[in-house]
């Protein structure tokens, strides 16, 4: 019993100290903006610099940043995209065979960095609320800005987990103690965030930066929640809203200009500036780029499934895909600045135009648009540089035009927010990929585990099967 309680007692000191940061997490000056909360939201421009606070966090999370904690890494390695060079890294080998434990600190930390990032909204939302200096434009853009990054991280706890406990406030007594709600419950309230957000920032011009979320980007990621929902005209009528924007998104013929800052293929993107550290360039670079000088130290490499299934004309593989000679790898090139301390001229995408195409052709195909689905993929494809569909399958059937569209979505989004891995899920083709390749895979598999240290600290939390 004397273990169980010092269990228990540093369970709790975990807890406490994850609660006391959170608490602790604005500034005036760049990039932390840390205040007392008293004073957060005593004026426009404090409160200005707590939401700037939240955007700068965003890239320091693990779930968010793009390195190796993050989605676009661990989702990667869940699905057939990346494999790891050095297998050595046993908390990252365990999501690449599906093998995932509680007690898994890559997983605890993505679990951990999502709920830290949602009271950080429940506390700028709640300060607005009470607040009475505000200007009522800035209140309403900030509460807009606040309820979609609140909607955007929990569409990846739902979608890596599953049930997860659903918290809309900082009270942290009760939030502690919270059952898991289910999956429809949280996707509801996904959906009444996003439809909020578009309310409070439609009207609002948007911003040179591509860092600030707007009513676009709000309706770009409920045109996705659509999609998994496979509600397919409201899926088609988002992203439709979002491509009309032509003056202000469209996709960019040159390949190699898709990822820099303030791309006009951006819809949102992460500044590194928010690391506020000396290295200024994005993680992803980092991350997916072979180390030149220590090349041994690189830890993902992209699967030759992945690169073999890009034809040889495809710009995707020739301004995305390099290859390591000494390595004998292939790895991802869509970010070409390594983490330095060179002038930043890349962020993290963490949204793009072209996904919104890819989700309107589907969206079409599913109500049996065909002509219009194929109009979309293929300007995915004529800026790729490959056949289009209208000149080489223009009588595709509906069936193998959504797997084409699942194909073509694997080689467009590849190491970006885990799209493989979640697209598996949502169209039932888990098995179908990965159990060939796994051999201890099950169907327990599709949802990551609830981290050991919230069992612990949560009585009310059960822990999914198969784990």
């Amino acid at each position: 019993m004397k273990i169980v309680d010092k269990i228990k007692q540093l369970s709790l000191v975990v807890v406490l100290v994850c609660i006391s940061s959170c608490q602790d997490w604005l500034e005036v000056e760049e990039p932390d903006h840390k205040l007392v909360s008293s004073e957060v939201f005593a004026s426009d421009e404090t409160a200005e610099s707590a939401m700037r606070g939240i955007y700068n966090q965003l890239y320091q999370a693990s779930y968010s940043a793009g390195w190796l904690g993050s989605v676009s890494v661990l989702g990667g390695l869940s699905s057939d995209n990346l494999a790891l060079i050095n297998t050595n890294a046993l908390d990252l080998l365990q999501f690449q065979q599906h093998s995932l434990l509680p007690d898994n600190t890559y997983n605890e930390s993505l679990w951990r960095s999502a709920y830290n990032i949602i009271y950080m909204t429940n506390s700028l939302l709640e300060g607005i609320q009470q607040a009475n200096n505000l200007s009522p434009e800035l209140a309403t853009r900030l509460q807009g800005e606040a309820t979609f990054i609140r909607a955007f991280t929990y569409f990846y706890l739902t979608n890596l987990y599953e049930e997860v406990p659903l918290v809309l406030t900082t009270d942290y007594e009760t939030n502690a103690l919270l059952e898991a709600s289910t999956t429809t419950r949280i996707q509801e309230q996904i959906v009444n965030d996003l439809e909020m957000s578009i309310s409070q920032l439609e009207g609002n011009a948007v911003v040179e930066e591509r860092t600030q979320v707007n009513a676009y980007t709000a309706k770009a990621l409920l045109a996705r929640v659509h999609l998994y929902l496979e509600n397919w005209e409201l899926a088609e009528q988002y992203s439709s809203e979002v491509i009309a924007q032509s003056g202000t998104y469209s996709l960019l013929t040159d390949m190699n200009e898709v990822f820099l800052a303030n791309s006009q293929e951006a819809i949102w993107q992460l500044s590194p500036k928010g690391a506020g550290t000396v290295t200024t360039n994005t993680n992803e670079g980092s991350v997916f780029i072979i180390n030149p000088y220590f090349p041994s130290l690189s830890y993902v490499k992209l699967t030759e499934e992945l690169v073999n299934a890009m034809g040889a004309e495809d710009k995707r593989k020739l301004n995305w895909v390099n290859y390591h000679e000494e390595l004998e790898v292939y790895y991802a090139y869509k970010y070409k600045i390594q983490n330095s301390s060179a002038e930043v001229t890349e962020y993290s995408m963490v949204m793009r135009l072209a996904e919104q195409y890819l989700i309107r052709a589907e969206a079409r195909a599913r109500q049996n648009n065909l002509q219009g689905a194929v109009a979309d993929i293929d300007h995915i494809k004529e800026r790729a540089g490959v056949a289009l569909l209208a000149d080489s399958n223009s009588g595709i059937s509906q069936q193998a035009l959504l797997e084409e569209i699942l194909i073509e979505r694997r080689k467009e989004l590849f190491t970006e927010w885990g799209h493989r891995w979640l697209d598996a899920k949502r169209t039932g083709k888990a098995n179908e990929f990965f159990a060939a390749e796994s051999p201890g895979w099950q169907e327990t598999d599709l949802r990551y585990p609830i981290p050991a240290k919230e069992l612990l600290s949560n009585p009310n939390l059960i822990q999914h099967p198969g784990y």
